[in-house]
């Protein structure tokens, strides 16, 4: 089950705004957006992040099971490693997007707080004599993050020791017990922590103190899903979700192996590998003309898209997720599903606030790909 950040309250005090997801609050901005963003690029921010959920799975056939289930490759799986995966149902739709922790004598899995419960229900459908066993750590465990280019020297002066990119361990920070992995999510060295709920006042703290001369600040999801959106990385239930198929989420290769044994799904992302394509898919859209700088010409969540130079109002795409980017001078760069016709690089495609752009073959928009 979720609930909202044990630090809510003393956010409130500190004139943080809230905007709900599901069933929890959660921090849109400090007052100060501008500074929260350039903290990620310059310094260093802390997110709180109640809208992730967190499973326990244990058993000593857990892993073997996980690997009959989820779509990514977990044979030669060790302690410390960290695997990002889908959870696909029979019809080869996505339940659950997920980063898989393996710490030896259990594993745990972070992702979307509102796919939580349901993801534990229909995994355990499916065991039978294994050991295998799931529980909702929900409530008692809470999630951290620090994103920024000081990142790593925060840790450093708190004594910690980070892990690398895909990797996890269990640490000290201010004498609570924290998971912590690497997750460079925002385009900087990314780090995320979980904690006991009853500690996250001690860790936020801890990490506080050990960055004031990295000048760490606090920031809320506006100013993460500024850099987010610049570094190409797409959300489950924001960019894709619970009716996409792996091969329309624009992260295929990221999340599922093509050389592994059978999983639940298979078959369905297996045929549609053999078809050559999907529909449609997640693409990059960079807007480049007839913006005139007013905020309303920004393209929201839903907006249509349309080929530009067309009187056809036949809609190609939706937009998934958009922001003006910093890192490229205020431009307006978006996230869209895009039908697949047009879906190939350096098409023209206009939007319906009136702006046209050209879509590109990834995600990423900074640091440029090429």
């Amino acid at each position: 089950m979720a609930q909202n950040s044990p630090l809510n309250k003393l956010y409130a005090s500190q004139d943080a705004s809230f905007l709900q997801y599901g069933p929890v609050a959660v921090v849109e901005t400090f007052g100060e957006l501008e500074a929260e963003y350039a903290a990620i690029r310059k310094g260093c921010v802390l997110l709180d992040m109640p809208h992730r959920g967190t499973i326990e799975v244990t058993g000593a056939e857990r892993l073997e099971f996980l690997n009959r289930m989820l779509t990514q490759e977990l044979k030669g799986v060790q302690t410390g490693d960290v695997r990002r995966t889908f959870w696909l149902n029979r019809k080869g739709r996505i339940e659950a997007d997920i980063r898989l922790i393996e710490m030896g004598d259990r594993t745990w899995f972070d992702l979307d707080v509102t796919v939580a419960a349901d993801a534990i229900k229909s995994l355990e459908a499916y065991v039978f004599a294994e050991d295998a066993h799931f529980t909702d750590r929900s409530e008692t465990m809470h999630r951290l993050a620090l994103h920024g280019a000081a990142a790593t020297s925060v840790f450093q002066v708190a004594g910690v020791s980070p892990p690398d990119v895909g990797s996890a361990v269990q640490t000290e920070v201010g004498g609570a017990s924290v998971l912590l992995d690497r997750y460079d999510s925002a385009g900087s060295p990314g780090y995320e922590l979980m904690c006991s709920v009853d500690e996250v006042e001690t860790v936020s703290g801890a990490l506080q103190e050990a960055g004031a001369s990295s000048k760490l600040r606090m920031a809320g999801w506006h100013a993460y899903n500024i850099a987010r959106i610049e570094s190409g990385t797409a959300l489950f239930n924001v960019d894709f979700g619970t009716s996409s198929l792996p091969h329309e989420t624009g992260v295929l290769h990221d999340r599922v192996s093509f050389t592994k044994g059978c999983y639940l799904g298979q078959e369905v992302v297996a045929r549609l590998e053999s078809l050559g394509h999907p529909k449609q898919i997640l693409r990059g859209v960079r807007i480049e003309s007839g913006d005139d700088g007013s905020p309303e010409r920004q393209p929201m969540e839903g907006a249509s898209v349309f080929a530009a130079g067309s009187d056809d109002n036949k809609v190609i795409g939706g937009i998934t997720s958009s922001t003006r980017s910093p890192m490229l001078g205020d431009t307006i760069i978006c996230f869209a599903q895009m039908k697949w016709k047009h879906a190939s690089a350096d098409t023209r495609v206009r939007v319906d606030t009136g702006v046209e752009g050209m879509v590109r073959d990834e995600l990423r928009f900074w640091p440029s790909p090429e």
